[in-house]
């Protein structure tokens, strides 16, 4: 007779089998987000990767196929990991210009905490894209990105806070170039003015100056909302104003 604990232990195998491909997986990307943000697609070395994971160069190709599979499987999952922060944001009870100011400092706060992020997208575009096109997953991973944006944007235009000639596109690039520059400038901009941005003692203040930024811009006056200027300006003729202009 077969006792419970044996059925328990048979049925619990192909479980135990699958957590730690998930694990090794897991571990495989996280040291080749490292690889490739230190050095780039050509340079990183599949075989340092391997050695560094305890794996296999080709236990490494059974689970990504080849490098640039593995490299694509690492950009997937660094965007998935900031949209994923952006779906959990919640904005439940917020005004528009709350709302957008708690995105800002979310990308704030994820760039700050993910450098090989930002230094991936880097290596990414000295690539022109070339892998990140591939990718199905990363095509969708865009929309999610500026539909929370376009929420916000809608409620603060409905209600009249907002400027209504700007788009989602546009404050996402306002927020993200910010956040990046902070991070990818850092030591240039140290070796130039002496001041290293991601230090701990300005953190509040950019971090701050972020939100203001952005909210200063939506809810500044749209140019075609501004008072418009006479072409020529009224000349002051013996202490009058003369209403004469030339055309």
């Amino acid at each position: 007779m077969v006792s419970e604990q044996s059925v328990n232990s048979v049925v619990s195998k192909p479980e135990k089998r699958r957590r730690n491909s998930d694990l090794t997986r897991v571990n495989i990307i996280a040291v080749a987000t490292e690889e490739f943000a230190d050095k780039g697609f050509a340079g990183a070395r599949v075989d340092e990767i391997a050695t560094k994971t305890h794996t296999t160069k080709r236990m490494i190709y059974y689970y990504f196929t080849d490098k640039e599979g593995l490299y694509k499987s690492v950009l997937e999952h660094a965007y998935s990991v900031i949209r994923a922060q952006e779906r959990e944001l919640d904005l439940e009870g917020l005004n528009p210009t709350a709302a957008v100011r708690a995105l800002a400092e979310l990308t704030f706060d994820h760039h700050e905490q993910h450098p090989n992020f930002i230094r991936l997208v880097a290596n990414e575009n000295m690539l022109r894209g070339e892998h990140i096109e591939k990718s199905e997953l990363l095509s969708g991973l865009g929309a999610p990105a500026a539909d929370l944006v376009s929420q916000i944007l809608h409620d603060g235009q409905q209600s009249g806070a907002f400027r209504s000639d700007v788009d989602a596109l546009d404050i996402h690039m306002l927020i993200s170039s910010y956040c990046v520059f902070r991070i990818a400038n850092r030591y240039t901009f140290k070796a130039l003015f002496d001041r290293d941005l991601t230090d701990s003692t300005h953190r509040e203040h950019l971090r701050t100056m972020l939100g203001d930024m952005v909210v200063a811009f939506l809810t500044s006056k749209a140019p075609s909302d501004l008072p418009r200027s006479p072409k020529n300006p009224p000349t002051v003729v013996s202490g009058t104003h003369s209403c004469h202009r030339e055309e």
